[in-house]
């Protein structure tokens, strides 16, 4: 007769929910269970909260994002881009007036309409010059070889000091991860784990010390597929002795740790299915886009949050293509239109759940790029720079305005010259003056993150003076 360890083996490999071939990749989680029966239960798991993450791999040219449309702004920006091709001209872009910039008018990319209607609503906000950095950092403390991220310009090791919030070193699990670490006590009996990734691929962003994510492929693929239990088809008789043979198995030797762990794992995966067992009708129309498909398997998710006794939720989902070294113009306008269209039906559909105010959805990306184009004409492009614009969105939001740290011209918005005061080298990578940590506490800090947690998700905050943009209500 099979032992029970080779029958736990070959009955999971049977279960190809993904939740289960996500939890049993990573023994971590055993611990995690471990820890989960012991809390004290004594976090707020009576309302629901839900950070998603979009994050724009590449980096995100924020120059032509949020453009100044004032005549000194306009003409700083013009100067440094229209001679190459770069500039959208300023009758294009979509008018705001932040209350933050005393007076001065600003423009979002023209693709972003559906963005613009929400900036209108109050429901979007912009945190301005947000960048991966040890300390804060002036143009003359930069030259003079003042302490920077570890290889700064660089695609990989930008996206993992933004994924993790840690520049001075290399980090196995990110800050939505250590965010989970903390606040495992807000969501007890949760039957899934608290984030969710909504791609393909390793994710340091996703992984704790002990928390681990849940992967789901996105739309069209049914969340009821997604989730499905293969080999256990009820009526089929010999799907039912195996099921049958399982659940007798499952029973055994439960004075071990390790099996007792993967009996309860496999018990969640069972659990999930049955919970799961229809895909759920959104009332909002997503783009069947690349991010259309990823945030509406995201809100299929949201829409079984009380069936899987979920109090909060983390997800993380992802669109490529932001590396525009040539022909950004036309390129940055299709993938803006993307996630405009998307942010827009996503937001819509959480109005419709009742959960508008319990969602906010943030951007993060490798980099802004430089003021000083790649290329002219229609091939124009650019390279990697650094400090750049990012927007939040949803009903906790105070939207509708700009938020930051000063620059050296007094405001939160950066001077747009090459080689100017704001400018670390002579092209326009722009110096942050919001750390990623600052940016992602604040975050952390409206999904539930106690203060006295915030120095352990996010070590080196205590080096930027304070952990609340107020953004957030």
């Amino acid at each position: 007769m099979t032992d029970r360890r080779e029958f736990l083996k070959t009955s999971c490999a049977a279960l190809t929910m993904t939740a289960l071939a996500t939890q049993m990749r990573h023994f971590g989680l055993i611990n995690a269970l471990a820890q989960n029966e012991n809390v004290d239960g004594g976090g707020d798991g009576g309302n629901y909260k839900a950070l998603v993450c979009v994050f724009l791999s590449g980096g995100n040219d924020s120059n032509n994002t949020v453009v100044p449309n004032y005549d000194a702004g306009y003409a700083q920006y013009s100067a440094a881009r229209t001679a190459q091709g770069l500039a959208i001209p300023r009758a294009n872009l979509l008018p705001i007036s932040p209350p933050a910039m005393n007076g001065d008018a600003y423009g979002l990319h023209p693709s972003m309409t559906d963005l613009h209607t929400l900036w209108n609503q109050g429901k979007l906000a912009v945190v301005t010059n947000v960048g991966t950095l040890m300390q804060p950092l002036t143009r003359a403390q930069y030259q003079s070889g003042a302490s920077r991220p570890m290889q700064l310009f660089s695609h990989s090791d930008q996206v993992d000091q933004f994924k993790t919030a840690i520049s001075n070193y290399r980090s196995a699990i990110g800050w939505g991860g250590r965010l989970s670490d903390r606040t495992a006590a807000q969501n007890p009996g949760a039957a899934i784990p608290m984030i969710s990734q909504i791609s393909t691929g390793a994710n340091v962003f996703t992984v704790g010390n002990t928390s681990t994510p849940l992967i789901v492929a996105p739309a069209p693929t049914p969340l009821n597929q997604v989730l499905a239990l293969n080999g256990f088809i009820a009526g089929n008789a010999e799907d039912t002795a195996r099921r049958s043979a399982m659940n007798n198995i499952r029973a055994a030797n439960l004075d071990y740790s390790m099996t007792q762990a993967a009996s309860v794992i496999t018990q969640q995966a069972i659990n999930v299915s049955t919970q799961l067992s229809t895909d759920p009708v959104l009332t909002a129309t997503f783009p069947n886009t690349t991010l259309g498909n990823q945030l509406r398997q995201v809100a299929k998710l949201m829409k079984f949050r009380t069936q899987l006794n979920m109090s909060r939720q983390v997800f993380y989902v992802q669109l490529g293509g932001f590396d525009t070294h040539s022909s950004q113009l036309n390129q940055h306008a299709t993938l803006w239109t993307q996630v405009s269209q998307a942010l827009k039906a996503f937001y819509d559909e959480t109005v419709a759940q009742g959960i508008a105010e319990d969602v906010t959805t943030f951007t993060m990306s490798d980099f802004n790029r430089t003021l000083n184009p790649a290329g002219a004409g229609s091939g124009a492009g650019s390279d990697h720079a650094w400090g750049g614009h990012h927007f939040v969105m949803g009903g906790s939001v105070l939207g509708g305005n700009f938020y930051g740290k000063p620059t050296s011209n007094g405001s939160i918005f950066p001077t747009l010259v090459n080689a100017g005061p704001d400018d670390a080298e002579t092209r326009g990578r722009i110096i942050p003056t919001v750390s990623v940590e600052q940016y992602a506490a604040t975050l952390a800090r409206w999904f539930g993150l106690s203060p006295a947690d915030i120095p352990l998700v996010f070590p080196n905050i205590n080096a930027f003076g304070g952990s609340d943009l107020g953004f957030m209500m």
